[in-house]
């Protein structure tokens, strides 16, 4: 992993970059500016915010409310969060008679904070998490000391998946009290749906487990056919009682429906869990954006996100095919194709060294104006317990920005490799 120069003022640690900011700023070193048109960064973690055939106006302007000139309540305005239980009882939850309210959610400002927040009101426990994952994973795993991460190793040979009989093994052997895992995963855009996610909440159910289910590509899914409706996938189709099953959702508005500077989040789960969460919020940072609650409104509504995924889905599924057919032609592999999100899990064993090395093929890549994000990244590592790291022969290519800037990416990963014979 890439060092960082030890702070000289007391009493402050290092604190590493994730995966993505310490791929930015190696690329501002070396010239890059957002929206510079001879960039193209692949190794966003944000979709495309402008206009996409089908979908809803984008908001480019909001009234604010005098009353939200205010904090916020720490859990979120209470109609949000009311918009936010109607939305997944109408899209997951008809007939039956467990229903979300307004005291099953909590807004946030930000998935990360979202996150933040549950693992700040975690106990002493064992919590399991999945290699590869996302990468802002490894530092809140390791600032908060209450709990032990216990890392779940995913094989390619599996398509990154777990079996049910393994899931629950791992539970039960390494006396797991919480699990986290992104649905569909970032990285490797795999994704748990119908019964096999059915069997997570039935395993969690059954051995009094807590499932964290980071959904934030919920809306990303390829699984069915391009002709199909829109396809969204929660573990919230799932659950028998929302008070007293142990799975706890986060989501918002950051990729599902393209406003990642709005920094508007909710997590879900049981009554009891919300209030513990709102009361770490209420030191760690004392309520959501007050104006933006008021504006997410709209985006909530039924026919909007419906059309808004619609159009996420065509124009998403049609980059995703591009960039596959491309990269296997220049001989990158992705072992398991995408089946959610926007990113492309490159395997770069079949190059020539030294671009074979995820950190090599970045380096060489900010020659040709093109930003990738390493897989040793995701190789998630709390407090650097393992001395080594997986991955290296692994990146992450990201088909989040707009056909063009994807285009412009992969013509510049052609030239690299062409450079290295």
């Amino acid at each position: 992993m890439p060092q960082r120069t030890q702070p000289t003022i007391p009493g402050f640690r290092r604190v590493p970059r994730t995966g993505v900011i310490y791929v930015m700023h190696r690329a501002g070193l070396n010239g890059y500016t957002a929206g510079d048109p001879a960039w193209a960064n692949l190794g966003q973690g944000s979709p495309e915010v402008g206009e996409l055939p089908g979908a809803p106006p984008r908001i480019d302007a909001i009234t604010v409310n005098p009353s939200s000139r205010k904090y916020s309540d720490v859990p979120g305005h209470i109609a949000l969060r009311q918009k936010v239980a109607d939305f997944y009882n109408t899209l997951y939850r008809q007939g039956k008679s467990s229903q979300y309210s307004y005291e099953n959610v909590s807004i946030a400002g930000g998935g990360r904070l979202a996150l933040t927040r549950i693992a700040a009101a975690l106990g002493d426990i064992n919590m399991g998490h999945f290699l590869p994952d996302y990468t802002a994973y490894e530092e809140l795993l390791t600032a908060f000391k209450a709990f032990i991460p216990i890392p779940i190793l995913l094989n390619p040979e599996k398509n990154y998946k777990i079996s049910e009989k393994s899931l629950q093994r791992e539970i039960l052997w390494r006396g797991l009290t919480a699990v986290l895992a992104s649905n569909p995963c970032n990285p490797t855009g795999q994704v748990i749906e119908g019964e096999e996610l059915q069997r997570w909440i039935e395993i969690a159910r059954d051995t009094s487990c807590t499932f964290i289910f980071d959904e934030f590509y919920s809306h990303y899914i390829y699984s069915g056919g391009a002709d199909e409706p829109a396809k969204m996938v929660s573990a919230a189709a799932y659950i028998d009682d929302v008070e007293h099953d142990p799975v706890i959702i986060v989501d918002g508005l950051t990729k599902n429906w393209r406003y990642p500077g709005w920094r508007i989040s909710w997590t879900l789960g049981p009554k009891s869990v919300i209030d513990t969460i709102a009361s770490a919020g209420s030191f760690l940072d004392g309520g959501a954006n007050h104006p933006f609650q008021h504006e997410a409104l709209v985006l909530l509504d039924m026919d909007v996100a419906l059309q808004e995924t619609a159009a996420i889905q065509t124009a998403f599924r049609a980059k995703r095919d591009y960039m596959l057919e491309r990269l296997a032609a220049m001989g990158i592999s992705a072992e398991a194709p995408p089946q959610g999100a926007f990113y492309v899990w490159a395997s770069l064993a079949g190059l020539p060294k030294p671009i074979s090395d995820g950190l090599e093929f970045f380096r060489e890549g900010l020659k040709e104006k093109v930003i990738t994000v390493p897989g040793l990244f995701f190789d998630v590592n709390p407090g650097r317990r393992r001395s080594t790291a997986r991955y290296h022969n692994y990146c992450r290519i990201s088909f989040g920005p707009d056909m063009a800037t994807v285009e412009r990416g992969l013509d510049a990963i052609q030239r690299v490799i062409k450079r290295h014979g």
